[in-house]
Parts: structure tokens; C-alpha cells; sequence
């Protein structure tokens, strides 16, 4: 039978969180799901891990973020395997583990198409900063780039120049913590969900008239947030901070780690309204 809602949902501080984003949450237990070069990095409640781990089972998840494939795969997510998962802000659909070419080569097609060019974009940036507050400069799976900077250091006025270079060239900028990111247009979590969506629905595995729910603190799942038939944003990250709201949007009383596991409660919620009777 097909399912009759599909769950896409964004991953670092919306349902994994490092230690700097625990919040209050001593009383909560822990559970590491990601390493990095043999140290715990992100984690979960155990009240949340077996919350992703039941939804997974009941209705078609969809895994979305901004990480590249190589540091999407460093996580053990409760729920997996995973027949979609969607990498590199939109940037990479994976379907069961492996990169969908097609997807790849046609938001390549589009980027090119839309304005300046990775390197360009990124000779650009490079010109625009120094060590003083720049840690690091990374480019991702060959789609964006970003900036690993001292947030109190970030000279005022820096973003919003450097985002409005951007929108004048088919690109934008966002900044989430610590990092500056520097996206394409054509990179867009919520047009790979809807084309994963469309392939669920062409499969017989969702209904075509399945209720979309998602989950995203950052300014990238802005749009994610907005397509959605409902969604729901923690109280904590960018979106809190630029007190973004939408009339399908609802807001979690909890921040910190306690708030992915409210969310999943939600999309579990959800799940059981949006829920057939057989």
C-alpha cells in the first residue's frame, strides 16, 4: 500500500547535535552516532534514536542535508538503510547509498547555466578574506564552498555584502555557527525532495497526494520549510535567530538536542493523522 506521508528531514542540529549543541540536557541519555578520525563528534537521545528508527518504518524518510556525501556516510542514523538520501544541499540524490548521476549531471547543467562558476565564485571569496578570521576555505563535492570562521571576528557587514555579490550572480550566502556558506541557486534541498517525491509516487510507494512534512533549523532549509504541507523548526540556529516563521511552520518549545527528540514526536503525530485505516 502506498504511504500517504513522506518525512524529509535536515540532519546537525535538527536530529544530530555536537556537544556545543546539547542545550540543557543533562538529565538526557546519550547516544554517539557519528565519529570522526576515532573521536565522538554528533549524538542522540536514546529517545530519539528509536523515534527515527520507528519512523523509518512506518513512512518513507527522507535523510537531507548539507553535508557532503563522504561526511553523510561518517553517520550511523538510526533508520538505515535508506532508499533516498539526499547530500550536498541538494546538490547529490542518493538511492540506496549511491549517487544518481542524472540528478548530478543536470544540477551541474543548471549551475553553469545560472551564473558564476564555482572557481570563480570562490577566486572571488578568497579575495574578500583573510586569516584573521578564517580558519579554513572548503569547497564541497564540487557543487559550493564555505568558510570556517571565528564568529566574533567576522568583520560587520561582511555577509550581507558577500550575499548580495552572490544574488547578482546565481549564488547565495547563509552563515550557520561557525561556518559561511556560499551556495548556488540551483542547489536547493527542496527541489531534490520534490524530485525524490515525484519518484516515490511514479514507484507506487507513496500516494500521490501524500502529505509532506519536514524539519530544518538553518537558513538552507528555509525553502525546504516553506514547500512543506507542514514543518516544524527547533527553537535554537539560524532560523530562531532570524525569527523565521511561515503559516505551515511550527516551533518546538525545547531547544538543544531535547529538541530533535520533539520533533520526531511531531513527526510521529503526523504520521499516525496522516495515517489510512486498512
Amino acid at each position: 500500500m502506498s504511504a500517504e506521508s513522506l518525512f524529509a528531514t535536515d540532519l546537525d542540529r535538527t536530529m544530530i547535535f555536537s556537544r556545543n549543541g546539547f542545550g540543557d540536557a543533562e538529565a538526557a541519555a546519550l547516544e554517539c552516532v557519528e565519529y570522526y578520525e576515532g573521536e565522538p563528534l554528533s549524538y542522540m537521545t536514546v529517545t530519539a534514536i528509536a523515534a527515527l528508527r520507528g519512523l523509518a518504518a512506518i513512512a518513507p524518510v527522507i535523510p537531507t542535508t548539507t553535508r557532503t556525501i563522504e561526511q553523510f556516510q561518517r553517520i550511523t542514523l538510526p533508520g538505515a538503510p535508506w532508499r533516498y538520501a539526499i547530500t550536498s544541499n541538494g546538490g547529490n540524490i542518493l538511492v540506496d547509498g549511491i549517487p544518481d548521476p542524472a540528478w548530478r549531471v543536470a544540477i551541474d547543467d543548471q549551475v553553469n547555466a545560472s551564473g558564476a562558476t564555482l572557481a570563480e565564485v570562490g577566486a572571488e571569496l578568497r579575495s574578500r578574506v583573510d586569516d584573521s578570521w578564517v580558519t579554513k576555505y572548503r569547497e564541497a563535492d564540487e557543487l559550493f564552498c564555505y568558510l570556517v570562521v571565528h564568529p566574533d571576528l567576522v568583520p560587520a557587514g561582511f555577509l550581507a555584502e558577500w550575499d548580495a555579490w552572490c544574488r547578482a550572480n546565481g549564488w547565495s550566502a547563509s552563515q550557520q555557527g561557525r561556518k559561511i556558506y556560499t551556495m548556488p541557486d540551483a542547489v536547493c534541498k527542496s527541489l531534490a525532495v520534490a524530485d525524490v517525491r515525484r519518484r516515490l509516487v511514479e514507484s507506487g510507494e507513496l500516494s500521490a497526494v501524500a502529505t509532506l512534512f519536514t524539519a530544518g533549523d538553518g537558513a538552507l532549509d528555509a525553502e525546504m520549510l516553506k514547500a512543506a504541507d507542514a514543518a516544524i523548526r527547533p527553537r535554537h540556529g539560524e532560523l530562531e535567530e532570524l525569527n523565521f516563521t511561515a503559516p505551515n511552520l511550527t516551533i518546538t518549545t525545547s531547544s538543544g538536542i531535547l529538541a530533535g527528540e520533539e520533533i520526531l514526536g511531531w513527526f510521529h503525530a503526523a504520521a499516525e493523522r496522516t495515517t489510512v485505516p486498512a
